[in-house]
């Protein structure tokens, strides 16, 4: 895997799916679920400027996570409307998550980063479409073979069942040959907001 990590990749790679990224998007190889790929994203530069100005904790885990999403952002919430469960996962939120004083709490952390898309590099199709489907709750996803597969359409139809692009490496280059479908989450779940943050844990 550590293919992925290769200048060379990573440029052909921005190059064959600049139609999918949004501007500014950057690239970082991490193991996520299990699996290695080379992430396309984009960082919320102001909330990562409020993370470090108050020196924020950690915030990768799910118990925080599922609190946070209960709150608005940036609307104090009086403590007075929680029940004492609630009241107490307040008072357990990390450092810089959200402030709180004696009458009511106010979120402030929200996504630090976008996922545009996950690619994994993989050496046939079966091991693509089991790798990448790892992260269809979190972002769009693609695999890049290392060759062309003997029966392409059945490959590509396959692929394309899953939503799942297809790049292959081609020559000195990277050609997709199938482009993934768009990532349309029905809803905002703490289990997607932590793999962000799994991935943010990981930037330089």
């Amino acid at each position: 895997m550590a293919t992925l990590a290769n200048s060379v990749i990573d440029r052909s790679m921005r190059t064959a799916s600049a139609a999918l990224l949004e501007a500014g998007a950057q690239t970082q190889v991490a193991s996520l679920q299990g699996v290695e790929a080379l992430f396309f994203y984009r960082l919320d530069s102001a909330e990562n400027a409020r993370r470090q100005h108050v020196a924020a904790a950690r915030l990768d885990r799910m118990a925080p996570l599922e609190t946070l999403l209960d709150l608005p952002v940036d609307i104090p919430v009086p403590l007075a409307l929680l029940d004492t469960g609630q009241r107490r996962a307040v008072r357990a939120l990390p450092t810089g998550s959200a402030d709180r004083d004696r009458t009511s709490v106010t979120r402030r952390a929200v996504r630090p980063a976008s996922v545009d898309l996950a690619v994994v590099w993989a050496s046939g199709v079966r091991q693509g479409l089991r790798d990448a489907g790892r992260f269809a709750p979190f972002c769009r996803r693609a695999m890049l073979l290392t060759r062309r597969p003997p029966r392409l359409d059945e490959a590509l139809a396959e692929a394309d069942f899953y939503g799942i692009g297809v790049f292959i490496t081609s020559g000195d280059g990277i050609e997709m040959v199938l482009e993934p479908a768009a990532y349309r989450p029905q809803r905002h779940t703490a289990a997607a907001w932590c793999f962000v943050e799994e991935l943010y844990q990981l930037l330089p």
